[in-house]
């Protein structure tokens, strides 16, 4: 266990050295551009993605052990309504349906995440192995393959077994290292004749931060001002040590990449004539993407140097959103020293940005071409694969004609065909996600998926929304063709929704009355169940139907 003052010594000498390695990327051009019609580089891949604990459900099924997020999702007034992943979208039961659907939209590759605690429920392999859990992803990648599809896996997405929070501390203590690399070695071994793009960690950032610092994820502690950079100091060991274990042991008959998927938001100054501002900037990227990157890329890590760097075959990168900042005009107190705090910047928002979803997210799509020619400039133009990108929701009723998905998905991806047309080395796209989940704190109150999932129905049944038609034309040409031809695509995909929104209010209809006659059976029943469970499901349903009208007559008007 690292002390307080080695941790912040440790992290305040990488990010100098990040700033002193900034010198190639121009803070001061930002050439937002027109459109740009044109295609992408060929064999591009294109996908969509998913985690274990968002979308499997199956949460004590068939030998799995407790996660951190089982644990977690059933404490009361830690997640928005008490939801939990306990069915999700019971994707553990759908896998043929599910990869239906990923061929329907023609991906040549999807990404998910291995559950941790399902191929080993105490998190120590000399325990148990269970093999129903490895006969899951089994059937998983070989029906994938079987439809052409790239599997790609990243071995971490958040579901740490809770037997290791509990006995250690989780990411607090330096033996997850050594727990962890046992893990991925199964997975190599078990899986990795098939797997050729496997990623350590998703978002190492989100786990150290929000799990360790504001306890807003699982395992909710809140160990302000140390618990983040610990975490973080372990998660960088861990994929380093994969990395090795991999290169050493599977890489010569597997032939195999192993990289990990950093997640970050741009920050553009506020003034970029401003040196002040383009410092706070850089400092706002560095503290989310250069944290991890840097050690990797470049090695700037005191005493595990040479270990560290050169640890990645590919960077995976999501990304969602962009800030403006600045400079900080009062300097926080010392007493309150947090990750935050230590980052000494303002983040600011112009309102003119649309944000159809999340309260943090907002479309700017710009952004994401400065991010991609930052990685480029910073990190020696690495091979990328942009790991996660989308838009949510959030709204009682959820339309499937989201006009606002189609336009950020074209304004996005268009970012990235410049980037690339910038020199930028990314190779693939996966979009975010392919269906509607489990939203971590935020339950399922917003959803980011290309298919609707009825959470109400114990099937779970999926509805394409107007943008899997968007995303599919996409796909099929590589790119956008030219302006007619990408105006008409979304004309056929809200003429397309229509249709689904029809099918989707039937069945609310037929679930509706099904619930009528269970209340009518259940005295006992409360007035909220009946508002929940009749009133809301009857007005989604009205305006579902009147939209669907409403779409039909604004396409005959037009015709």
């Amino acid at each position: 266990m690292l002390p307080r003052c080695a941790i912040s010594v440790c992290h305040v000498f990488v990010l100098v050295l990040c700033l002193s390695s900034a010198e190639d990327f121009d803070w001061t051009k930002n050439d937002h551009g027109s459109f740009y019609y044109g295609t992408f580089p060929a064999g591009f891949s294109w996908g969509a993605g998913s985690s274990a604990y968002q979308t499997e459900g199956a949460w004590d099924k068939d030998g799995k052990g407790l996660s951190i997020w089982d644990v977690f999702s059933h404490k009361k007034g830690k997640i928005q309504q008490n939801d939990t992943g306990d069915s999700s979208c019971e994707g553990y039961h759908k896998i043929k349906d599910d990869v239906g659907l990923m061929k329907e939209l023609k991906l040549n590759h999807y990404r998910f995440s291995i559950s941790w605690p399902r191929l080993i429920p105490t998190g120590i392999k000399s325990d148990h192995i269970n093999e129903k859990g490895i006969q899951y992803y089994n059937e998983l990648i070989d029906h994938l393959l079987e439809n052409k599809i790239t599997p790609i896996v990243t071995l971490y997405h958040w579901d740490l077994p809770q037997f290791l929070q509990e006995r250690y501390g989780g990411w607090q203590n330096i033996s997850m290292v050594n727990h962890f690399n046992e893990f991925a070695n199964l997975c190599f071994e078990r899986f990795g004749n098939r797997i050729k793009y496997w990623m350590t960690f998703n978002n190492p950032w989100s786990v150290a931060v929000e799990g360790y610092e504001t306890g807003e994820h699982a395992p909710g502690l809140r160990l302000r001002g140390t618990g983040a950079y610990k975490a973080a100091h372990h998660l960088i060991k861990a994929h380093a040590k994969v990395w090795h274990t991999y290169d050493t042991q599977w890489r010569a008959k597997q032939k195999g990449l192993v990289g990990i998927s950093l997640s970050g938001h741009w920050g553009e100054p506020v003034d970029i004539s401003n040196q002040k501002d383009i410092e706070a900037a850089e400092r706002y990227v560095q503290f989310y993407l250069g944290w991890f990157a840097t050690p990797i890329f470049h090695g700037d890590y005191p005493q595990e140097k040479s270990y560290i760097k050169g640890t990645c075959d590919f960077l995976g990168v999501g990304h969602f959103t962009t800030r403006y900042i600045t400079q900080k005009n009062h300097p926080s107190a010392r007493s309150s020293s947090s990750y935050f705090t230590d980052r000494d910047l303002a983040e600011l928002v112009d309102p003119r940005w649309p944000d159809p979803g999340s309260e943090w997210l907002y479309s700017v799509p710009w952004g994401f071409r400065r991010l991609l020619n930052f990685v480029k400039s910073q990190y020696g133009n690495p091979m990328i694969y942009v790991t996660e990108n989308g838009v949510s929701e959030k709204i009682l009723c959820t339309e499937l004609c989201d006009d606002w998905r189609i336009q950020y998905f074209k304004d996005y991806t268009n970012e990235m065909l410049k980037a690339i047309k910038d020199g930028v080395n990314v190779k693939g796209y996966t979009a975010w996600s392919l269906l509607d989940k489990f939203e971590w704190d935020e339950g399922y109150s917003e959803r980011f998926g290309l298919y609707y999932v009825d959470f109400r129905n114990k099937n779970k049944p999926r509805y394409p929304k107007a943008s899997v038609q968007f995303y599919k034309r996409i796909i099929s040409s590589n790119g956008f063709p030219n302006q007619r031809e990408v105006e008409n695509w979304r004309r056929k995909a809200v003429e397309t929704c229509s249709t689904s929104n029809q099918l989707l209010a039937a069945e609310e209809q037929r679930s509706t009355a099904a619930n009528i006659l269970r209340l009518i059976h259940d005295p006992l029943t409360s007035h909220m169940e009946m508002v929940t469970e009749i009133v809301v499901p009857t007005v989604c349903t009205l305006s579902i139907l009147l939209s669907a009208v409403f779409l039909m007559f604004l396409l005959r008007r037009r015709n």
